[in-house]
């Protein structure tokens, strides 16, 4: 085990914090999977989020990550969830080529509520409402924006809800997060979040091998069926593959991406590419947070200001910036 260990290590892994593209060609499929590490703790750290808010805020980086590295050109990818549940808003965002970050907004008594009663899974937590995904390609594009309602389904589920819907590319999704416990060399305990994911999606040459069920008309009469369009043999394969995946694979450091990827396709064929690296980068300026209290009203001025400045705070990075009532310009309204 320990050559086999060796020889599989000559090829390289891509590590923690880094998307490996791979492609089965038997299949007809093209992927990437993830794992996350140090880019969660910098993120979840920041804000000292309660276990449940940060694992759920874990499963939407990751899921961001996924999507955001496919982009093909320079922009954005906001995923953003809204609801009345005791987590009502999570924001991911990954600006190409490699910046993410993160924020989670709760209500500390609803989830005190929702930890006394044990109504910690996703859905419970967020609740009802809406999934959106925003795609900002410049100030000089129009910005595409798809959104997916929260029924009750997983995070997995609304994504691959939302490409059938607006991509039309048969998708699938698995999602996993894990909180770890080590000792150092000094006894310590330290802990970890990690995070991985895999999405796959079906590509043949020929269109037509695509199709899906269509989605409820919601004119059907009671009592009548709709009838079912069987998958493609090939990508009903590599879905039952994809679901043989246990979440301690997703987030295990033992198991990298390409050793789980080798696990899952080795007989099919599965080739990867180069990795592409993440990092836990803001957009936030000062420059950009100026530009927005220029255009707050004199009246708007003066409420911001406290002790004799602005002070702002980005949510997510926590960086604050502070500002002189004679800096900002205003607006004459």
């Amino acid at each position: 085990m320990a050559e086999q260990a060796a020889r599989l290590g000559e090829f390289g892994f891509a590590g923690d914090d880094n998307v490996v593209p791979f492609q089965v060609e038997g299949l007809d499929v093209r992927g990437r999977a993830v794992q996350l590490g140090p880019l969660l703790d910098t993120i979840l750290a920041r804000h000292a989020y309660p276990e449940p808010v940060a694992r759920l805020l874990a499963e939407t980086i990751a899921l961001t990550v996924l999507l955001g590295t496919a982009l093909k050109f320079d922009g954005k990818l906001i995923v953003q969830t809204q609801g009345d549940g005791p987590v009502d808003l999570l924001v991911a965002d990954f600006a190409s080529p490699d910046a993410v970050r993160a924020y989670a907004r709760f209500d500390e008594e609803a989830l005190a509520r929702a930890v006394a009663q044990n109504a910690l899974s996703p859905p419970e937590l967020i609740g009802k409402g809406i999934l959106a995904f925003t795609i900002d390609q410049g100030p000089h594009m129009q910005r595409y924006q798809g959104v997916v309602e929260l029924d009750g389904s997983s995070l997995e589920e609304i994504a691959m809800a939302y490409f059938r819907q607006s991509e039309q590319i048969p998708t699938h999704v698995r999602l996993g997060v894990a909180e770890l416990y080590e000792r150092d060399e000094t006894g310590e305990t330290r802990h970890h979040w990690r995070a991985g994911g895999l999405m796959i999606q079906f590509l043949p040459e020929a269109p037509e091998r695509m199709r899906q069920p269509d989605l409820p008309g919601g004119d059907v009469p009671d009592g009548v069926e709709e009838p079912e369009t069987d998958d493609d043999d090939s990508w009903a394969e590599a879905k039952a593959m994809v679901e043989t995946i246990d979440i301690d694979e997703l987030t295990d450091p033992q198991v990298s991406s390409e050793r789980l990827l080798f696990r899952l396709f080795h007989e099919r064929g599965v080739r990867v590419f180069d990795p592409a690296g993440v990092y836990d980068r803001c957009t936030c300026s000062r420059e950009k947070i100026k530009t927005v209290l220029d255009n707050f009203s004199a009246e708007e001025i003066a409420e911001s200001v406290e002790d004799g400045r602005i002070a702002v705070t980005c949510e997510f990075c926590s960086t604050e910036y502070v500002f002189s009532p004679d800096e900002i310009e205003g607006t004459s309204e």
